[in-house]
């Protein structure tokens, strides 16, 4: 039913006062103000990532009527492709900004669409090289306005996109053409200061973040494959002339501003790939990490490499310096790196609203802080975690626990909770459990194979969460996967290389390969119980869980498309509007849903032509004022989803 392969992101002096306020922790300040209700200028939908929308044409009670008004090809179509070895997927989430859409394709096209009619307006093509990606995606493009240049000027509206193959593009809004005042003719390389970068090992997939006259973005450093790779540096460069302004190395969790220079960042040093977040009265942006390279061997990890690495790191947008990190996992081996947007919302406490970063986990647990000081507004335990590592390894007491929010996924699998769908599938399952090594959550990589649940998909992932701001409802899609993980010496992960076998991850230079595969049965169902997908909705004024509901059935996944209502695993995330509407794709059976926020009832779906993997979006249109609402389905090789390269908007009828 799964595809047998790994599843697999100083303010200044006008700025003290908000400085002095944060390091007393009292009062707050807002998020960047909410954009027009109609548009959605930001990957998730504001600086804060809440994926909220305020209008509410399309409602509880209209939105069975809900029709496709426009359905366009990107012509970036990976089933049309001769060789999809580097594993496709088409996860953008579009911008609307006045009349037009702008998306990208997995290649890094960048299109302009009417927001009416769909109509393309225009198109770049980069050339992305892609030889060596594991993953061809992009999730998305940054808009900005210059606040020096005049609006007839070119260039006043731009549309910055990064690249798989290392490059920064700014674009003109209007016209689809480079920004030639910006770095090099328009394009800014992000290879300066990286040292050797093999084809694949350093790639951009998430949206950049456009704010305060900068552009900033992370990268993604391939996983698993050497000690040695790309530095995860991110990078701020101003907005109009492409020149750099600062760059944070997580190796050493200090600013630079080397602009010219051909010095070295930090080789192998955690990554930021998933969607940042910011707050700009704060004078913040927040940057969620990775781990050193490779994940699943750590002994050599220096201080700052073990400080910054699974964590949320506060950086100062106008220097880089961090204000505050907080480590969701310590001494992470299961890459469990935190690949979720942080989401910013005011948090209700006894006290009053407070200023929060809600930080979703690939564990399942949900981390809320003060995101002025970083420190936890709920609380957290330093609970032991089982011990006996590989030899040479080492492995942190205790990790951190956050029990006073519902936790998302289990925190065990135990014997009696293998499943299957026979009584010997189910068998086979527990003979394979008895085979193999865990003990619950953090149970370490080992030689005769670990169970880790949940496996390094995650609970949640890129996707995050979204936050009805009125009713004050989180609501979260989640996977319930496991995976075996077995650690390889290297003498035998070198002669098996030796004698023709592909290592996916071989962790070069380190003591171990691993090798990465998910917990099924012969029949390729998953071993673990379902649901395989959740959506759940989590009152925040109670902190408790609300309504909770598989996410997806097995149409697309059972022999002869037999539709049990499991849940399914999902990559992608949820848009939530004030009409009381949850609307979600991102699952394997291609439906497209909308569920009531309040009671979890579905009460539309669309079945859509090819795999859901994005995160919708929500607008008015500038022209009718009619509510749209935006789906990319394209698919996603890694889930083995129907390939395609549709963008299709839903509207009720005129």
């Amino acid at each position: 039913m799964i595809p047998a392969r790994r599843i697999r992101g100083i303010c200044g002096p006008s700025c003290a006062s908000i400085a002095l306020v944060a390091l007393l922790g009292i009062g707050h300040a807002a998020p960047a103000p909410n954009p027009a209700a109609g548009d959605w200028p930001q990957w998730g939908r504001n600086l804060a990532g809440t994926r909220y929308s305020p209008v509410t044409q399309i409602n509880t009670g209209n939105v069975p009527g809900l029709q496709i008004a426009w359905k366009v090809r990107t012509g970036d179509d990976p089933a049309q492709q001769q060789d999809i070895r580097n594993l496709p997927a088409f996860e953008a989430t579009p911008l609307k900004v006045g009349q037009s859409l702008y998306l990208c394709t997995p290649r890094n096209i960048v299109i302009a669409v009417d927001a009416e009619s769909g109509a393309e307006r225009w198109r770049f093509d980069p050339k992305t090289d892609t030889r060596g990606h594991f993953l061809v995606t992009c999730r998305g493009v940054a808009y900005d306005e210059s606040d020096s240049a005049t609006p007839i000027e070119p260039c006043h509206r731009r549309i910055f996109a990064a690249t798989l193959d290392a490059r920064l593009l700014a674009l003109d809004a209007e016209s689809g053409k480079l920004c030639k005042n910006f770095g090099d003719h328009g394009v800014v390389s992000l290879r300066p200061g990286l040292g050797e970068i093999r084809p694949g090992y350093c790639s951009v997939t998430s949206a950049p973040l456009a704010l305060r006259g900068l552009v900033i973005t992370g990268a993604l450093v391939l996983d698993n494959m050497s000690t040695d790779e790309p530095s995860g540096v991110v990078r701020a460069f101003d907005a109009t002339t492409g020149r750099l302004r600062w760059a944070w190395d997580s190796g050493t969790g200090e600013p630079r501003n080397d602009s010219g220079t051909d010095a070295l960042y930090s080789r192998g040093s955690p990554d930021a790939w998933a969607p940042f977040s910011a707050d700009t009265a704060l004078g913040l942006v927040y940057v969620p990490t990775g781990n050193r390279t490779p994940d699943y061997w750590g002994a050599w990890r220096s201080p700052p490499e073990e400080k910054f690495a699974s964590a949320v790191v506060a950086l100062e947008i106008d220097t880089g310096r961090v204000r505050w990190v907080y480590q969701t996992v310590h001494h992470d081996l299961w890459d469990y790196d935190v690949a979720s947007q942080p989401v910013l919302s005011d948090f209700p406490t006894p006290a009053g609203p407070m200023p929060a970063l809600i930080q979703a986990t690939k564990t399942g647990q949900l981390f809320v802080l003060d995101r002025r000081t970083g420190k936890p507004l709920t609380t957290v335990e330093e609970r032991p975690v089982p011990q006996r590592p590989v030899p040479g390894e080492r492995l942190s007491a205790t990790q951190p626990f956050s029990i006073e929010m519902p936790s998302l996924h289990p925190q065990s699998l135990a014997e009696a909770d293998l499943w299957g769908l026979t009584p010997v599938d189910r068998y086979l399952c527990v003979r394979e459990f008895r085979s193999r090594r865990h003990e619950g959550l953090f149970t370490p990589p080992s030689l005769q194979g670990t169970i880790t649940y949940p496996m390094n998909l995650g609970a949640s992932s890129w996707g995050s969460v979204s936050i009805d701001e009125g009713r004050q409802i989180l609501l979260a899609n989640t996977n319930r996967l496991a995976s075996i993980v077995q650690l390889i010496p290297r003498a035998e992960a070198d002669r098996r290389e030796a004698a023709g076998e592909t290592m996916y991850m071989p962790q070069r230079n380190a003591p171990y390969a691993v090798t990465i595969t998910p917990f099924l049965s012969p029949l390729g169902v998953p071993c673990t119980p379902p649901p395989w997908g959740t959506l759940t909705a989590i009152d925040l004024k109670t902190r408790q869980v609300l309504w909770q509901t598989p996410l997806g059935n097995t149409r697309d996944l059972a022999p002869l498309g037999i539709e049990r209502p499991y849940g399914v695993p999902n990559t992608g995330g949820s848009v939530v509007t004030a009409g009381g509407l949850t609307f979600i794709a991102a699952t394997t059976d291609r439906y497209f849903r909308a569920f009531d926020t309040t009671t979890g009832k579905e009460l539309w779906r669309a079945d859509l032509p090819a795999g859901g993997q994005a995160t919708p979006m929500t607008y008015i249109s500038d022209q009718s004022g009619r509510q749209f609402v935006v789906i990319s389905a394209g698919g996603h090789q890694h889930l083995g989803s129907k390939l395609g390269d549709y963008v299709i908007a839903y509207a009720l009828p005129k």
